[in-house]
């Protein structure tokens, strides 16, 4: 891979989340805290559904996920993280071609041995330009950094790619407990507060049921999420709910609301290994 730009930095510090150091390590600290009195689970998490809206939005949601990984800190080592293209078309899945993701609290490596490896499929190609703004995957690192001692990235846009694609690389990508899979989305996108509730109901229960076929009015990461949905089918992995609001619930008004929910996902009783 060309690496001559090593570094993708920050592109919504200040305006998604707080653009210092210390604030930001004191808003995701306290957005943790807060979390870790909801849900626990009977066992520990392979795989989340986190929202990616502006900290003040959507971060509660996303919290109650990564408050999850506390007794993971020291075994997860690697997290692969998709969410959707929002500004650069794609086809199929775009690794960012780069050394590291920046964020106020430091440089996260990108995997390059993985990187190598899922190139070879041919649903996956490299783009800066797709990654450069992309708020998707980056608002999802200063939690990362916060709830993980050590660990590497492979992060990947998703644009126009089937269920089986996403899934593919997924399943090459697996490997054990030290391997973490995020998912970003955000649910419907500006209903009413009502009408919102009760479509993002059933968005919800379609992804408890793993329906994979979420459309980008249900959830704007639908299409990595159908593809999660479906690998998660194959390695019997099973969701929980931990939190679903809108943004009229946390921080806007209800005349259009932006829906969010997080999930983690973990492996049935009798398929742990």
């Amino acid at each position: 891979m060309d690496m001559t730009q090593e570094t993708r930095p920050a592109a919504v510090a200040g305006l998604f989340y707080p653009g210092t150091r210390e604030e930001l390590a004191a808003d995701v600290q306290a957005l943790l805290v807060a979390a870790r009195t909801r849900t626990t689970l009977p066992q520990a998490p392979k795989a989340l559904i986190v929202p990616h809206a502006g900290y003040i939005y959507s971060g509660p949601i996303a919290a109650s996920a990564y408050a999850q990984l506390d007794p993971l800190r020291q075994i997860i080592r690697r997290v692969v993280l998709l969410g959707p293209v929002h500004r650069v078309p794609v086809r199929g899945l775009a690794l960012p071609g780069v050394e590291t993701f920046e964020t106020p609290l430091g440089a996260v490596p990108i995997d390059h041995a993985a990187a190598e490896q899922i190139l070879t499929l041919r649903q996956v190609t490299t783009s800066r330009l797709a990654h450069a703004q992309e708020h998707s995957l980056e608002v999802q690192l200063p939690f990362l950094q916060q709830v993980l001692e050590k660990f590497t990235l492979l992060p990947l846009a998703v644009g126009d790619a089937s269920a089986e694609e996403v899934a593919e690389v997924l399943d090459v990508l697996w490997g054990g407990p030290e391997t973490l899979i995020v998912v970003s989305s955000d649910l419907s996108h500006y209903l009413p507060y009502e009408q919102a509730r009760r479509v993002d109901a059933d968005t919800c229960a379609d992804i408890q049921s793993l329906h994979t076929a979420l459309t980008h009015e249900q959830a704007c990461g639908g299409t990595p999420i159908n593809g999660l949905l479906l690998a998660a089918r194959r390695h019997h992995l099973i969701p929980t709910l931990l939190d679903r609001r809108n943004s009229g619930d946390t921080a806007g008004d209800r005349d259009r609301v932006v829906g969010y929910a997080a999930f983690a996902f973990s492996e049935e009783t009798g398929h742990v290994h």
